[in-house]
């Protein structure tokens, strides 16, 4: 009798096993967020798969929206599409703020004898150029709270910032990125930044600002370190949003002059427990000295720094400083293609914006070698979403106000990999016990093998969506809005 009912036990089982094998769980999660994809994403549907189409030149010359293909309830609208729109717009910034904008401005990301920096006209779509010529691969372009615009080179250990005055005033304007100098008092580099090849960049109310290196390992470098700028004089002003800048000369912003610190994970055993394998969890920041930020790829070896395979763009999580508390979130791109090293996004946690701005120090002495740490704040870096072969390569990100979701525009390999590239809409973490987003669903596609889906912005409402088709088949650059999201 006992033999028998040990049998059945595990015949029962046993044919528990085989029922819960032939229905994935995984798969029932995946088809409940499609289920619920209003609620979750604002669509009517998510997308299954890539898009497969890559359309002509004609078609997409004749109907810039035949680029993408977009979720049931999105539509598409032509932003710009003219031929002097530079060929590889990337980032953008609404001007003067959020919530009415007028005009997009946009960073080119070509060589110093192609436009740099352009401004469009969202009603009237004309296009007129800010920086003409002289910047190198200009990436981030971001809105400060004093009203003025900010850009960044992604040029490898040369890479500089630079700041605009009156950007729909100022025009035509010349830089000589050896020389530091500009053809106009409306435009300066902030030097005070350091140089690197800056893509991700998170400009906070008070001016601390966060940024990464968009760099790659090879050779055994590490890959690309993260910074953060704390500046000498802080903002305390209300943000400007009708354009009319708070300050009339660029030396007098809190970018002009500051201290660089990195970050460097790993707090056990008195904050020495850093290294290679320890990638994720608290850190502390080490400061940059003055001499050492003309490189800071370098600098970031020196201070012994945590590294990730290709820092891109980040995003300011704006219900967190909503609460006083500084909240990013970025990507690291990875590699798609043969390599298979999937890209991840994480989110970076530094306290209050009171404490993230703090400057504390304390000396930490290793090897001989003696750091200056800010205790101020303490930074803890955890992964968010994790890549996979449907969403490999993460690259732009955007914070979504009303849904509070993460829009990540995708950069993989395209023909290597075998399909286009995808924009995804992530749930943040929510009340469970992990700290992983909730789901993420694919709602656009892009029609064009060769294409990517740059600078995604939201309007203050959540409800508009700016994105950049970049090396589509046209050859030049195409912008669109997208809406119809349900909030």
């Amino acid at each position: 009798m006992k033999f028998s009912s040990i049998s059945l036990s595990v015949s029962v089982a046993l044919a528990s096993t085989a029922v819960l094998a032939s229905h994935d769980f995984g798969q029932k999660i995946e088809a409940l967020v499609k289920a619920h994809s209003v609620s979750f994403f604002g669509t009517k549907s998510t997308l299954d798969e890539s898009s497969t189409i890559s359309v002509s030149v004609a078609t997409a010359e004749a109907d810039a929206r035949s680029l993408i293909t977009l979720a049931r309830g999105l539509k598409a609208t032509v932003v710009a599409n003219s031929p002097n729109l530079g060929a590889n717009i990337d980032m953008m910034a609404l001007w003067p703020n959020d919530i009415a904008p007028t005009h997009l401005i946009v960073c080119n990301e070509q060589n110093i004898e192609q436009v740099g920096v352009q401004r469009v006209n969202i009603s009237t779509h004309s296009v007129e150029d800010i920086i003409s010529s002289g910047l190198k691969s200009c990436d981030p372009v971001h809105r400060t709270a004093w009203g003025t615009i900010v850009v960044g080179e992604e040029a490898g250990n040369t890479g500089q910032i630079l700041e605009i005055l009156n950007p729909l005033d100022t025009t035509d304007i010349t830089v000589d990125r050896d020389a530091g100098t500009t053809s106009s008092a409306y435009v300066k580099f902030q030097r005070a930044l350091g140089r690197i090849s800056f893509e991700g960049v998170g400009i906070y109310p008070n001016g601390v600002t966060y940024y990464g290196d968009e760099r790659r390992p090879g050779n055994g470098n590490g890959g690309g370190a993260y910074f953060k700028f704390i500046p000498d004089f802080l903002y305390k002003g209300t943000p400007v949003t009708d354009g009319v800048a708070a300050i009339s000369s660029l030396d007098n912003s809190p970018l002009a002059s500051g201290r660089v610190f990195g970050l460097r994970i790993g707090k056990r055993s008195g904050n020495t427990d850093f290294g290679q394998g320890t990638s994720a969890g608290k850190g502390v920041w080490v400061e940059i000295p003055p001499a050492e930020i003309t490189d800071l790829a370098l600098a970031a070896t020196t201070a012994k720094l945590s590294t990730y395979y290709r820092p891109e763009d980040l995003a300011i999580d704006q219900k967190a400083l909503a609460a006083g508390n500084v909240r990013f979130c970025g990507n690291n791109t990875g590699e798609d293609g043969t390599t298979l090293f999937y890209g991840e996004t994480f989110c970076v946690t530094d306290g209050t914006l009171t404490e993230a701005s703090a400057i504390t120090t304390s000396s930490q002495t290793i090897d001989s070698a003696t750091f200056t740490l800010n205790t101020g704040s303490t930074p803890e870096y955890q992964t968010l979403v994790t890549g996979f072969p449907d969403f490999a390569m993460m690259d732009n990100i955007a914070y979504q106000p009303g849904k509070g979701n993460w829009v990540i525009n995708e950069d993989g390999e395209g023909p290597d990999s075998g399909r286009n590239n995808d924009i995804w809409s992530c749930l943040d973490d929510g009340a469970d016990k992990d700290l992983l987003a909730d789901a993420c669903a694919r709602v656009m596609s892009l029609n064009d093998l060769n294409a990517e889906s740059t600078g995604g912005v939201f309007d203050g409402t959540g409800n508009r969506y700016f994105v950049s088709i970049q090396h589509n088949v046209t050859g030049h650059g195409v912008i669109l809005e997208i809406n119809g999201w349900q909030q």
